[in-house]
């Protein structure tokens, strides 16, 4: 019997360095394991290096069965090898990415990927043209693949479903509406979700605001959370460190959250560090990459961490996933630092979760971050940016470490296992199969 064929548009699948490639990593697998032969339409990896960067660690655990087809688009805007530019663009730099990203708009209402439209439906075309697609799948960002799924059913028929994540009308750093419903992008949003088989987004929050957007859509509209790779997370910790030695605080992911909240959070760790002697032994690591672009390697945030060397404090840079179980397994608690509110998804906080490590929360309390550690042992809450909040957040994690015995800790990370990301997309990917088939 054949198997039916899915096209998954993936833009950031495995190598890309970016949170979203491990749930589309996770998402095709789940795909072949229920029947579908998986092609996986993506970018170049020379597109990543330029963008977020590349872990060519993240391809270990893509199934072999999964075609990849991937395409020479670039964001032109990121290019920051002179040599290559145009004159025009270096006599006039920000005349020129303001002229760029207008006529990618031309194209589709989004201004970073717009431009890439044409040659996505290119590459659609010929697929479908190779071997019939029976069902197209897309995971946003970038919503130009939206164009892309309007394209497909429009030109041959074919249905689709969307894992629309954060959702495009939805700012969820602002925590209001992006754009109103009848903007250009407002009709364009609703037109291709109302065409669609089957809808998910990564929070509660975000579904409901879609919910409430779309009601006639609610029934087609599910949840389906980021969760952690169990491979990224070590067996729970008997005890912690002695006192004596001090506690290894972490902090891992993208740096890029508004350099006032490193601040403030550095602030705390210095008050935390004046009145705690355990604390005053301690040390806070950061890993992660800096930025995407130019910024990458080298932005406000990694002067700031160089100049907190004095108080214990290091940036280690960016850590291959294949190395995020070692990781946590050196450290004796967790810090949280990301901003945002209930619409904001932190990929983090799932395997924080589950290494059942203490973790200090710098974000605010209406997060959808405290929504997953709502009630874990050995979690602060969340303390914002509140400086003495912070402090006082840092003594008692740090105590937490030093204290905790093997139950409490194991407690706490039974929290966080209920968020194993294949056992959340299994489910997923089984009821999306059984709503296309039935």
């Amino acid at each position: 019997m054949t198997r039916p064929h899915l096209l998954f548009l993936a833009v950031g699948f495995p190598p890309a360095a970016k949170s979203s490639t491990y749930r589309l990593r996770e998402m095709a697998n789940q795909l072949v394991a229920a029947g579908w032969d998986v092609t996986v339409l993506t970018t170049v990896d020379e597109s990543w290096e330029r963008d977020f960067g590349v872990d060519l660690t993240l391809l270990d655990d893509v199934d072999p069965a999964v075609r990849v087809v991937k395409l020479p688009l670039f964001r032109e805007d990121l290019e920051t090898d002179v040599r290559l530019m145009s004159r025009e663009r270096a006599a006039d730099p920000r005349g020129w990415r303001r002229r760029h990203l207008a006529r990618n708009e031309d194209t589709f209402p989004e201004a970073a990927f717009g431009g890439w439209l044409p040659e996505l439906c290119a590459a659609v075309d010929r697929l479908h043209g190779e071997r019939p697609v029976d069902l197209a799948l897309a995971s946003c960002v970038p919503y130009t693949l939206l164009g892309v799924l309007q394209h497909l059913h429009a030109t041959a028929g074919v249905p689709y479903a969307v894992d629309y994540r954060d959702g495009w009308s939805v700012d969820v750093i602002g925590g209001d509406e992006a754009f109103e419903v009848d903007s250009r992008r407002g009709r364009l949003e609703r037109d291709v979700l109302g065409r669609a088989t089957w809808i998910t987004f990564v929070n509660d929050a975000i579904g409901d605001f879609y919910a409430g957007r779309f009601p006639e859509l609610a029934p087609r509209m599910h949840v389906v959370r980021n969760g952690y790779d169990r491979a990224s997370v070590p067996p729970v910790r008997p005890q912690g460190p002695l006192a004596e030695d001090g506690v290894h605080f972490g902090h891992v992911g993208v740096l890029t959250f508004p350099v006032e909240m490193l601040a403030a959070l550095l602030e705390g760790w210095r008050l935390a560090r004046s009145r705690d002697p355990l604390v005053a032994r301690s040390r806070l690591t950061f890993r992660g990459p800096t930025g995407a672009g130019p910024f990458q390697g080298a932005n406000d945030h990694v002067e700031m961490l160089r100049l907190a060397a004095g108080d214990g404090v290091e940036y280690g840079g960016p850590v291959p996933k294949a190395q995020m179980a070692d990781l946590y397994a050196g450290w004796d608690a967790l810090v949280l630092l990301v901003m945002g509110g209930r619409f904001m998804t932190s990929g983090k906080v799932y395997e924080y979760a589950a290494t059942g490590l203490p973790i200090v929360s710098a974000h605010a309390k209406d997060h959808d971050a405290a929504a997953v550690l709502e009630g874990r042992d050995l979690w602060t809450g969340p303390l914002g940016v509140d400086v003495e909040a912070l402090a006082a957040g840092f003594s008692e994690a740090a105590r937490w470490a030093v204290e905790a015995d093997r139950s409490t800790r194991e407690v706490a990370a039974g929290h966080g296992r209920g968020f194993a990301r294949d056992d959340l997309m299994r489910r997923a990917i089984t009821a999306l199969t059984a709503e296309v088939r039935s």
